[in-house]
């Protein structure tokens, strides 16, 4: 991304309004945690700041269980791309952008669970012929951080025990955050 010069003031209370183009641009939605950076030349550096990479190795660990036990694919995410997959049809899409299947499930503040689905985009950009699948949101205070997800591409659909795991692990990285 190249370097913009926009100008901004700031207001009696210290706020800077960020212009809607550059939010747009990087994903930044209303209420987004930023991390506020100073530098030894006075330059201020604001950077997205996603709670669930701090638990990235727990979230690794988490996944990595799962996917053994249950034989399928095991994600989390952000909410803009995936940060930990365990499974033999995930690996790939460690740090792409989720696709529009995890935002629905994250606008929805729900689980979404499907057997037999249509062709879906799970990962930004890509459909993908799955067995089942189920999304699981994570909360922290309130907010939708990211989700937990499985998935198959081949054998019997998901069984409703997975869907229990997997809310579990929703709620323990959730508490994790807290």
């Amino acid at each position: 991304m190249k370097a913009t010069g926009i100008v901004r003031r700031i207001d009696d209370l210290g706020r800077v309004v960020v212009p809607k183009e550059i939010r747009r641009t990087l994903r930044i939605r209303e209420g987004d945690p930023l991390e506020i950076f100073v530098d030894r030349e006075g330059e201020i550096i604001l950077k997205k700041y996603s709670p669930i990479l701090e638990l990235e190795g727990i979230a690794k660990e988490y996944a990595t269980s799962l996917s053994e036990e249950t034989g399928m694919t095991v994600l989390f995410s952000d909410r803009d791309a995936f940060v930990s997959i365990a499974g033999t049809s995930g690996k790939k899409y460690k740090g792409s952008r989720i696709g529009a299947e995890f935002e629905k499930a994250m606008a929805g503040r729900k689980p979404v669970m499907e057997k037999h689905p249509e062709p879906k985009e799970m990962v930004k950009g890509e459909e993908m012929d799955l067995i089942s699948y189920m999304i699981v949101p994570i909360f922290s205070h309130g907010d939708v951080i990211g989700c937990v997800a499985a998935w198959n591409t081949e054998g019997a659909p998901m069984e409703d025990e997975v869907g229990l795991s997997l809310r579990v692990a929703a709620l323990f990285i959730g508490k994790q955050m807290e």
